[in-house]
């Protein structure tokens, strides 16, 4: 029994030990660089099960499992030619830097998309992505959006090519413009105007300076003199008021009091002249400084319009030259389409006239194989038929022919010939009717016998005459 229950706990812990190992190899684990994929039989209604992180049984017979890669690929767009707003071709090189989401709903679209895919492929699967992505965002968008606004712009690319990429399993991780041309040199030209303006803007400032430094200095230098001249007047007042008080005590004095004050006089008015020139000096400094800003400023605006001249003629070459590559190719196709058309119409026309040509060739035969028939195969007879249903036309025919000859009018020259029995006259007549041929004439030139009730033809009494004699003779 002892031996038994050794055996029973050692076969215990060998199944137990199995079942550890068992479950230890069906528990897979997840890198934090990648992502557990899981499918087969796994919840309702999900193809796949994905996990970024922490692990998961992995049942036999019922599940298997992949990974996909987190780690970033760097794709390069090379984008040439694209079409901007304004119709003027830039290339925009850039470099794309995308990978899978751990989003779960991206993450299920990597999933059900990219699984088992080699990562040139996926790469160039999303190459094709973000160039249609990109050639749409340049197409909305002017140049100067594009040029100076570089944050727009990334952020107008981020909104058009990241919905796309989510659809797949991936995100737009980062987006470098490396450079943007274009064929025309538009882009040059404006950061030619930009430097442009932002010299003359620093001139101009420069100017103002200086007028703001000659004007404050000739400002100070008056202020100085009127100063001056203020205290030189007050202290000549004070003399003023000395003298003359001693003029009160010395009368002696006063003839040298009198000079003073003149010389007072003649002393302010010096400062005053002098203090004019100084005003008139001021005042031209500041008006030169004044000119030659404005000379500046205008030198600046001219060159600032002729930069902007030149940016508009650029652009409206631009724009002629598209014109005339639409015009002519809208004129090609209007040719095109017309030759086709006409060469439809002669066709047309042609199988129209051969279609109904050949509609009335059938009836004929159709016709002609009834009348045959009609006539028990004899053909003889049915062109008989025929013969006679056209003698009505020919007869008015033969009348039509004479019917407006005025006998009365007819003027015969005659030369007394003759046998002396007929008129040249009567000749004429009789010779004009004749030269209408008789039905039995006509149809037999058609190798036709008309029947006999419509008549014989009687040979000339003057012919049958001699053959009756001989007749007669020989009797």
């Amino acid at each position: 029994m002892g031996s038994l229950y050794v055996l029973a706990v050692l076969a215990l812990i060998v199944i137990s030990l199995s079942f550890i190992i068992f479950l230890a190899k069906r528990y897979r684990r997840c890198p934090s660089d990648q992502i557990l994929v899981i499918y087969g039989k796994v919840r309702r209604g999900m193809s796949s099960r994905c996990l970024h992180g922490g692990g998961a049984f992995v049942w036999p017979l019922f599940q298997d499992y992949s990974y996909l890669s987190l780690t970033p690929m760097t794709i390069s767009i090379p984008l040439q030619n694209a079409l901007s707003f304004q119709n003027i071709r830039i290339s925009v090189p850039s470099t794309f830097t995308v990978g899978i989401s751990v989003d779960p709903a991206i993450m299920t679209n990597a999933a059900e998309r990219l699984l088992e895919l080699k990562a040139t492929a996926i790469e160039d699967m999303a190459k094709e992505i973000i160039f249609g992505q990109l050639r749409l965002t340049v197409a909305s968008l002017t140049i100067e959006q594009i040029n100076q606004d570089r944050e727009s712009f990334l952020e107008a690319i981020r909104k058009n090519v990241e919905p796309e990429l989510n659809k797949i399993g991936l995100y737009l991780i980062n987006v470098n413009i490396t450079d943007i041309t274009d064929e025309s040199d538009y882009i040059e030209s404006i950061g030619k105007k930009a430097a442009a303006e932002a010299v003359n803007k620093a001139k101009v400032d420069v100017a103002v300076q200086q007028k703001n430094g000659a004007i404050g200095e000739a400002e100070a230098n008056r202020e100085k003199d009127i100063r001056v001249a203020e205290n030189e007047a007050t202290a000549e007042k004070g003399k003023k008021k000395a003298r003359a008080a001693r003029r009160i005590y010395v009368e002696g004095q006063e003839a040298e009091a009198v000079a003073g004050e003149n010389l007072a006089r003649a002393n302010i008015a010096d400062s005053n002249a002098e203090l004019d020139v100084k005003k008139a000096a001021a005042l031209q400094l500041g008006e030169v400084a004044k000119r030659r800003a404005e000379v500046e400023i205008q030198k600046a605006q001219y060159l600032a319009e002729q930069e902007r001249l030149n940016a508009e003629e650029v652009v409206k070459k631009e724009i002629d030259k598209r014109k005339i590559e639409i015009s002519a190719e809208a004129e090609a196709e209007r040719i095109r389409r017309e030759a086709k058309g006409e060469a439809d119409g002669v066709l047309f026309k042609y199988e129209a006239e051969a279609k109904g040509v050949r509609q009335v060739l059938e009836s004929k035969a159709e016709g002609y194989k009834s009348l045959v028939a009609s006539c028990n195969g004899d053909a003889k007879s049915a062109a008989t038929l025929l013969m006679i249903e056209k003698l009505e036309e020919i007869v008015a025919r033969q009348v039509e022919a004479i019917k407006n000859i005025k006998i009365d009018k007819i003027t015969v020259w005659d030369s007394a010939g003759g046998d002396g029995k007929s008129s040249s006259t009567a000749n004429f007549v009789s010779n004009l009717i004749k030269s209408v041929p008789p039905l039995q004439d006509v149809a037999s030139m058609a190798g036709v016998q008309l029947p006999d009730y419509l008549g014989k033809i009687v040979e000339d009494k003057k012919e049958a005459a001699p053959a009756k004699a001989a007749d007669e003779k020989s009797e």
